[in-house]
C-alpha cells in the first residue's frame, strides 16, 4: 500500500535470497522435470507472498492448485465454452474468501483510522466539549491521522 523498502541494505537482500532459495527448492521438489510458464508465475506469486509475510505487509494469499481446480469445476457451466465474466467473478470471490489475507497491515490501518478519531473525540468531550464543534473536529483528526500514517509509510 505505499510501504517502501527504504533502507534495504545487505541484510535485507540476504534475507530475501534465503526466502527465494527456500521457495524455489520447495517448489522444485514438488514438480519434477521442466518448469512451465504457469509454474514460473505460480512460483513468483508464492515467493512474493513469503516476502510480504516477512515484511509484515498485507496481501491476498496465493490459493493452492486444488482450490482453484475445485472452484473452476464447480462454477464453470459450459464445459466446452470459454469462461464468462460472471463465472470468473464467482470463482475469484470463492477463492479469495477461502484463502484469506496475510499480514496485519490492514488491521493496523483500520485501528488507527477509526480508533484515533474516536479516542480523541472522547477526550475532547471530557476536557473541552464546546471549544471546537464536532463537525470540524472529527474530520480534522481523521485527516491528521491519515497524514501521519502516510508520512510513516503505513499507507
Amino acid at each position: 500500500m505505499g510501504n517502501v523498502l527504504a533502507g534495504t541494505g545487505e541484510k535485507s537482500t540476504k534475507e530475501f535470497e534465503q526466502i527465494i532459495d527456500r521457495c524455489y527448492e520447495g517448489f522444485r521438489g514438488s514438480h519434477d522435470g521442466q518448469m512451465s510458464q504457469a509454474d514460473f508465475f505460480r512460483l513468483v506469486c508464492i515467493t512474493v507472498e513469503e516476502i510480504n509475510k516477512k515484511l509484515g505487509n498485507t496481501q491476498f494469499r496465493v490459493p493452492s492448485v486444488s482450490t482453484l481446480e475445485k472452484a473452476y469445476v464447480s462454477h464453470h457451466q459450459g464445459k466446452g465454452k470459454s469462461l464468462t465474466k460472471e463465472e470468473f467473478q464467482t470463482i475469484l470471490h470463492e477463492v479469495i474468501k477461502g484463502t484469506g489475507i496475510t499480514g496485519f497491515g490492514a488491521k493496523d490501518i483500520f485501528f488507527y483510522l477509526f480508533g484515533v478519531p474516536v479516542a480523541a473525540l472522547f477526550v475532547k468531550q471530557r476536557v473541552a466539549p464546546n471549544v471546537i464543534p464536532n463537525d470540524i473536529f472529527i474530520p480534522g483528526i481523521t485527516s491528521a491521522t491519515v497524514f501521519i500514517l502516510a508520512k510513516i509509510n503505513k499507507i
